[in-house]
């Protein structure tokens, strides 16, 4: 279960003050996999890693009794000075995971080959995506966060990214941001909508995506 208690979010940017969360309380419902709808700038990407813990609340609180990934997509957590495999220990450690087991997984999925020796910094961004990706599915999390991006690189590298990640659905839950209905629609089984500070959540899908287009068309 994720939990948001009174969970105000805001930032200010040039003097404006702009409000992500205004006093959320909501619990999250359990076993269902939930996408995120907003218009650009909602605070969806802030909504996921609030919930990730990768960023705190202004006030209230956000309890969690299954372990969530960080938001797949999201390249913030990697130290750039560390090596590919420095950071893929890092990580298994974090989670206390078999730190041998999660680099050998991580160098046969991501393909990165002699670059896990290399210091992240020289990575460019679509190699940071595959290491971020190996990482993510070397870990067994309950609950998945996917901001935008599923996959990265060519279309062989893709469908292999595809078939682990729907093995990992078979055992765990998703939420999960996307500017593609058809992809809400086909992953999710239920989805909330960001709008001016309010999160409202909708058992339906296509009601949320209904009322999705109405505040897009204001």
């Amino acid at each position: 279960m994720i939990e948001f208690q009174d969970v105000r979010k805001t930032y200010r940017m040039k003097g404006v003050t702009k409000t992500i969360l205004n006093g959320l309380t909501l619990k999250l419902p359990e076993g269902r996999n939930i996408g995120v709808l907003g218009h650009n700038g909602a605070g969806k990407s802030t909504f996921m890693r609030l919930i990730a813990g990768a960023e705190l609340p202004d006030s209230g609180r956000i309890k969690r009794n299954v372990k969530v990934s960080w938001p797949l997509g999201f390249g913030g957590g990697f130290a750039g000075q560390m090596t590919g495999i420095e950071n893929v220990r890092f990580v298994a450690r974090m989670y206390g995971e078999d730190t041998e087991r999660m680099v050998e997984f991580v160098e046969e999925f991501s393909e990165l080959g002699k670059s896990m020796t290399l210091p992240i910094r020289t990575y460019s961004s679509g190699m940071k995506a595959r290491l971020a990706f190996g990482v993510s599915m070397a870990v067994n999390f309950q609950c998945y966060l996917i901001d935008e991006i599923t996959a990265v690189g060519d279309a062989r590298f893709k469908k292999k990214c595809d078939e682990v990640f729907e093995t990992k659905l078979k055992h765990a839950n998703i939420i999960m941001i996307s500017h593609s209905e058809a992809t809400i629609k086909k992953l999710c089984d239920s989805a909330c909508l960001l709008h001016e500070g309010e999160l409202t959540m909708y058992d339906s899908v296509d009601e949320a995506l209904a009322q999705h287009r109405k505040n897009q068309e204001k």
